[in-house]
């Protein structure tokens, strides 16, 4: 029942075999590096400026996984497109709802979400590491489109083609919306296998439950003059790779891949939650 927040049995990673994992994440890193700075595509000026407003005006490189889990980590710019392959369009969102994309990696879900209100750069968060690093708030023509890892930080439940234990909830699950608890206020990220409940008007701040750390935030570009949304980076994205080396093997019969760790690159599909995942258990 609960086979999304269970890791199949694996043999432990032996130091050789982890630091051929990290050689392979450095590889990885050195090719968007190099496709960074072949692109034309690239606007150099605008990713900087991203990275600057994050603290973290830095270029992607192998020696990124040896940094802080805090930092913003470029990424390959990814643009996200619907299921038929053209632009999404972040106006057309429907307010509340749910929507699944994968990235940095092809196989690790994100939300993205239209909160219906301006979501502003908040408080300092802090990783399960202890380190610390700032969200730069909500995207799109009303600041309200944010977009955050759907890997819960506690156990790791994600959604899946069969069932998701982690949702969005934008009304409130009980009372008139106006006590002080959060399930008062509604507008969280709720993962109903262990009780984490995220803020994601604050960077997906834990509110409540046993997870160590927020969700691991997307770093999203709006274009205004295309109505379009790209994928730049992630912030506490350590907690990723913990997933697929947990979760590698189940990861790659669900998605009938061999490489669970090709990063996405190019376009990445969005779609609700409710049409991604046959049931919903939130």
């Amino acid at each position: 029942h609960f086979a999304c927040s269970l890791p199949l049995t694996q043999k432990s990673i032996l130091p050789d075999a982890r630091a051929e994992r990290q050689q392979r994440i450095a590889t990885q890193f050195a090719t968007i590096e190099q496709r960074m700075t072949d692109s034309r595509s690239v606007d150099r000026r605008k990713f900087l400026k991203i990275c600057a407003g994050a603290g973290a005006a830095v270029a992607a490189s192998p020696s990124l996984i040896t940094r802080a889990a805090g930092e913003l980590r470029p990424g390959e710019r990814v643009r996200l497109v619907d299921s038929s392959g053209n632009t999404f369009d972040p106006t057309a969102m429907t307010v509340g709802r749910s929507y699944v994309f994968h990235y940095p990696y092809v196989t690790t879900p994100c939300f993205l979400i239209d909160l219906g209100l301006p979501a502003e750069p908040g408080e300092e968060l802090v990783t399960a590491e202890g380190e610390a690093y700032r969200w730069l708030g909500g995207v799109g023509p009303n600041r309200s489109i944010v977009a955050f890892s759907a890997i819960c930080a506690h156990k790791m439940s994600y959604p899946t083609r069969s069932v998701s234990f982690i949702d969005y909830r934008h009304k409130p699950m009980s009372g008139d919306g106006k006590g002080s608890n959060w399930w008062d206020r509604g507008q969280v990220i709720y993962c109903c296998s262990e009780g984490s409940v995220y803020d994601p008007r604050d960077g997906a701040r834990v509110m409540s439950g046993p997870a160590p750390q927020p969700l691991a935030a997307v770093s999203l570009e709006f274009i205004d003059e295309e109505q379009s949304l790209v994928a730049t980076g992630i912030y506490g994205g350590a907690m990723l790779e913990q997933f697929l080396e947990k979760f590698g093997f189940q990861v790659a019969l669900a998605h009938k891949i061999d490489d669970v760790w090709q990063p996405a690159t190019g376009t990445a599909g969005v779609w609700p939650l409710d049409e991604y995942s046959r049931t919903g258990v939130c």
